[in-house]
C-alpha cells in the first residue's frame, strides 16, 4: 500500500514538473514573440523620407518573394555590417509569384557620404549591380522593430496590409515598395513622387517590353475592329464612331488608360504596386503626418500629379486613328 502512494506520487510529480517546462516553455515563446514586435503599433504616415539618396549594390531576381532569403544572406555574407534593402515592384497577392518583381540587396553609402571602393570591388566580383536612388520628396513609410529574425515575418504579415489599406483609402500613386533594414528598424518606404528613379535597368526593360507587346496587341486589335466595322450598317458606324470618339476622349481625360479599356486599368491596378493608386490624390487632400510634425510643411511646390515623368510617359494615352477613317467612309456613303 505505501509503494502504491509513493508510485503515484512520484507520477503526479512528473507530470507537475512537465506542465511547468512546458508553461515555461509558453511564456519563454511568448516573450520571445513580444520582444520581436508582436505588439509593436504599426503607424503609416506621409510625409518626408527617413533616408536620403542611397547607392545601393543589388540582384534583380523574377520569381516568389519567399526566395528573396537567399539573396539577403547573400549580400549579407558580404558585408554583414551593411544595411539590407528590398525593393518590391509587384503585388504579390493578385501577381502570379513566379512573376513577381524584386532586388535585393546591401545600402552600400548613404548621403554625401561615397562608397567604400573595396566594397563595391567584392560586392561587383560576386555578380551584384551597383545602383544609386535619389531621396524621395514625399513618401508613405512605416516602420516596425528589427529585434530578432521573427521580426521579419511579423512586419510582412502586420505592416504590408497596413500600407496597403492606407494606400487604398486615400488613392495614392506609391510605389514600388521598399524594405531597409537599419540597426534595430525595418523601414517600409513607398515614394509619392519620382518613382521612375526606383526602378532598377532590369526592371525598366521588362516594363518597356510589356509595354510594346501591349500597344502591338492594341494595333492588332485596331485593324481587326476597321475590318469588322466596315461591313456594318450606316447606323451602327455612326453609333460606333460616337462610342470610339467617347473612348478617345476618355482616354485623353484618364491616362492611365494607355489605350486599353477602363476595366482592364483597374484590373492592372490590383496586380501591379507600380500601378496602384491610378487616381492619384494630391497632396492638398492628403493629410502628411511623416516626421511626426503633422503640419504638411513640406507640401510647397509639389504638383498634383505623384508620378514621376518616366511613369508618365509610359502611360500616355494613344489617339486612334478609327473614328476620322469612319467619318470618312461615313461622308463616301
Amino acid at each position: 500500500m505505501y509503494l502504491d502512494i509513493s508510485r503515484i506520487m512520484a507520477d503526479w510529480l512528473l507530470i507537475g514538473l512537465f506542465a511547468a517546462l512546458v508553461v515555461l516553455l509558453l511564456l519563454t515563446l511568448f516573450g520571445f514573440a513580444v520582444y520581436s514586435g508582436l505588439f509593436a503599433d504599426v503607424v503609416v504616415s506621409a510625409g518626408l523620407p527617413p533616408i536620403g539618396n542611397i547607392t545601393v549594390a543589388y540582384k534583380f531576381q523574377v520569381g516568389p518573394y519567399g526566395d528573396c532569403g537567399r539573396l539577403f544572406t547573400e549580400s549579407c555574407s558580404i558585408s554583414p555590417k551593411l544595411s539590407s534593402i528590398a525593393v518590391y515592384y509587384d503585388n504579390p497577392h493578385t501577381v502570379d509569384p513566379e512573376k513577381c518583381r524584386y532586388a535585393v540587396g546591401s545600402v552600400l553609402s548613404e548621403g554625401d557620404n561615397k562608397p567604400s571602393e573595396q566594397v563595391i570591388r567584392m560586392f561587383l566580383k560576386y555578380g551584384f549591380k551597383i545602383i544609386t536612388f535619389p531621396a524621395p520628396s514625399h513618401v508613405v513609410m512605416a516602420t516596425f522593430p528589427y529585434t530578432t529574425p521573427l521580426s521579419i515575418h511579423l512586419a510582412v504579415n502586420r505592416v504590408h496590409p497596413c500600407l496597403d489599406s492606407y494606400i487604398k483609402d486615400r488613392k495614392l500613386c506609391a510605389h514600388p515598395r521598399l524594405e531597409i533594414y537599419k540597426g534595430d528598424k525595418i523601414y517600409f518606404i513607398c515614394p509619392l513622387a519620382r518613382q521612375g528613379d526606383f526602378y532598377v535597368p532590369e526592371m525598366k526593360e521588362l516594363e518597356k517590353k510589356s509595354r510594346a507587346a501591349a500597344e502591338n496587341e492594341d494595333a492588332q486589335t485596331d485593324i481587326t475592329g476597321a475590318d469588322t466595322l466596315s461591313e456594318t450598317s450606316s447606323i451602327s458606324l455612326e453609333a460606333t464612331t460616337d462610342s470610339r470618339e467617347t473612348s478617345a476622349a476618355t482616354s485623353v481625360i484618364s491616362p492611365f488608360v494607355s489605350g486599353h479599356s477602363q476595366d482592364e486599368v483597374d484590373n492592372r491596378s490590383e496586380h501591379s504596386y507600380s500601378e496602384s493608386g491610378a487616381s492619384g490624390s494630391s497632396f492638398e487632400e492628403l493629410d502628411l503626418e511623416g516626421n511626426g510634425d503633422g503640419d504638411g510643411s513640406g507640401l510647397a511646390g509639389l504638383s498634383t500629379d505623384l508620378g514621376s515623368t518616366e511613369d508618365q510617359d509610359g502611360t500616355k494615352a494613344k489617339w486612334t486613328k478609327e473614328p476620322i477613317a469612319l467619318e470618312k467612309e461615313k461622308g463616301e456613303e
